[in-house]
């Protein structure tokens, strides 16, 4: 796991950091299958990108902006590559970082495969105003390890990360109310997607 990344440095001087990188058996299945069934439902088949999606993302109207979208063209690896390795925002610094995600992507994709890649996802991702990765945020609003972690708690987690300052779980902000049940239908969806449920264990 990385020291410390761009974002966390960042995040340290605002928000403080809390952080405790756990192994994969020690992340709650539930919580495993809720990231992928809200972030990328198509992680364990592509190469690190949906070019469907990406097409798609780009031929959206930019005038729809009040339209609810998921997440886009970004895949889980994609965002992995983009925590660890990069730095957030948009505008000029986004673009600025499409090639060198691209590269760290296809790198992680080859050398990492899937399940070192979801494990460092769920280690580093912020879920919560200085909050990163799921043992320090199951902590924080479940006072449990992540490994106990059950269905819906994990569908909480997981609903604040389009932006984990403004969609808080506690207090429970009324988007992570409503994507929270989304992402639990999903779940449920996804249990005879043998792919998927591989990557559970």
């Amino acid at each position: 796991m990385p020291p410390i990344t761009i974002t966390q440095f960042f995040n340290f001087f605002g928000y403080g950091l809390k952080r405790d990188y756990v192994g994969w058996n020690e992340i709650s299945p539930n919580i495993k299958l809720a990231a992928m069934a809200s972030e990328d439902q198509l992680f364990p088949d592509h190469d690190g990108f949906d070019w469907k999606a990406l097409e798609k993302s780009l031929s959206a109207n930019p005038k729809k902006k009040n339209k609810i979208r998921g997440t886009g063209a970004s895949t889980i690896s994609q965002q992995t590559a983009k925590n660890v390795f990069l730095w957030q925002g948009n505008g000029i610094l986004k673009y600025v970082r499409k090639l060198p995600e691209f590269y760290y992507t296809k790198m992680i994709e080859w050398i990492w495969g899937k399940q070192r890649i979801l494990e460092v996802y769920l280690n580093t991702i912020e879920m919560g105003p200085g909050i990163f990765g799921v043992e320090a945020a199951s902590q924080a609003y479940f006072k449990k390890p992540a490994k106990d972690l059950s269905k819906a708690e994990a569908a909480m987690i997981i609903a604040c990360l389009p932006n984990p300052k403004k969609f808080t779980v506690q207090p429970l902000s009324k988007f992570v109310r409503w994507k929270h049940q989304w992402i639990l239908r999903q779940m449920n969806n996804l249990t005879d997607d043998a792919d998927i449920m591989a990557l559970t264990r």
